[in-house]
């Protein structure tokens, strides 16, 4: 049995989307490319990936063609506008290891996927849901000595709100003006997830030092106000029980505990000359830092795609964004004379 902390927790994060970035997502979601820049994808394996909703089409043709039919409004948006979201839903590999593996991640994601349904508000509104079993966890296969493979569930779809729209002032029957006209389902990805007050262990708002509410980011009202897994302590199904405010997600990180060395604590960059984004794959603490500050601050070009559960993170980032500096080191001249500037200076550290 793989060790962890014995507490097993599901990540579900979400991910807004521009049209521009669709595809790219599409083309690892669907995997669509020739080639891959993450080495722990096994394409011998695609077949074992499960479709929970298969898409019809492109998803930007799904799109058109939702908006065609009146399914959803898209009036007012700008051209840069997130209209996609991708919530994609992850727990660290020993709990599958230790509970039947792939089958049991099958089920287990197929009742996540109910859960996604009831978060995005309708199964209409969800492009492509599909589980990938092909993404080998090096570190834990190379302890375990046999392959073992994280299963994670990606789900793309169309953030929608409810919006009434009503009569103007330029309506003839001014009995009207003012009145509903017509309910339409409004993509707007800020709506979807609007910040919320942050909550106290008694279930009450948290205010800051000036009185104000302490408001929550978006994003982690996916986990915090959704989902949480419970594990049966006698093996039994485990289950995705639907919380509600002032049930907290808790993130704890889980970590197979086997110690790894300093020099196994990589840091790797992946990239071709083909594909527009690369994969960066590290241990750094400071690096990893800046990257989950870098994708926070710029989800279109830099997203967090695995944690390798060995205190690892897998990044893919937009590959015009990184630039390798080699630094030329001091000569024996430039060295004195900075040295003795230094010392004219007052200024003694070392150069």
């Amino acid at each position: 049995m793989a060790r962890n902390n014995g507490i097993d927790r599901c990540l579900a994060r979400n991910v807004n989307l521009t049209a521009s970035k669709i595809a790219n997502a599409q083309r690892h979601n669907e995997r669509e490319k020739e080639s891959y820049t993450n080495p722990d994808i096994v394409p011998e394996r695609l077949p074992y990936n499960v479709h929970y909703k298969s898409p019809t089409g492109s998803y930007s043709e799904m799109f058109e063609q939702m908006k065609a039919d009146g399914i959803i409004s898209t009036r007012s948006l700008k051209d840069d506008a997130k209209i996609y979201g991708e919530l994609i839903f992850d727990v660290n590999s020993a709990y599958f290891y230790n509970h039947g593996g792939y089958e049991f991640a099958k089920q287990f994601y197929a009742d996540a996927y109910k859960a996604a349904v009831e978060i995005v508000g309708g199964e209409q509104y969800i492009l492509s849901a599909v589980m990938h079993a092909d993404e080998r966890n090096k570190a834990m296969s190379e302890t375990l000595g046999e392959d073992v493979f994280h299963y994670h569930l990606h789900v793309v779809y169309i953030p929608v709100v409810e919006k009434q729209i009503l009569w103007s002032k330029r309506c003839k029957d001014k009995s009207l003006i003012g009145t509903v006209k017509e309910t339409v389902m409004q993509v707007s990805s800020s709506k979807k997830w609007i910040s919320k007050p942050s909550l106290d262990e008694n279930g009450n708002p948290m205010l800051s030092a000036k009185g104000k509410a302490i408001l929550r980011k978006s994003y982690g009202n996916v986990s915090n106000d959704a989902h949480i897994i419970r594990s049966d302590p006698v093996g039994e199904h485990n289950h995705f029980l639907s919380s509600r405010a002032g049930k907290n997600f808790q993130f704890r990180r889980i970590f197979l505990k086997t110690g790894l060395a300093k020099k196994q604590k990589v840091t790797e960059v992946f990239y071709n000359a083909k594909d527009p984004t690369a994969e960066i794959h590290t241990h750094d603490i400071k690096l990893k830092k800046r990257l989950r500050e870098y994708a926070a601050k710029f989800p279109e070009l830099c997203q967090q795609t695995d944690d390798d559960e060995q205190g690892g993170l897998r990044f893919e980032i937009d590959k015009r964004r990184i630039s390798i500096r080699l630094t030329v080191p001091y000569s024996e001249d430039r060295r004195r004379a900075a040295s003795n500037l230094a010392k004219k200076t007052g200024i003694h550290t070392k150069v």
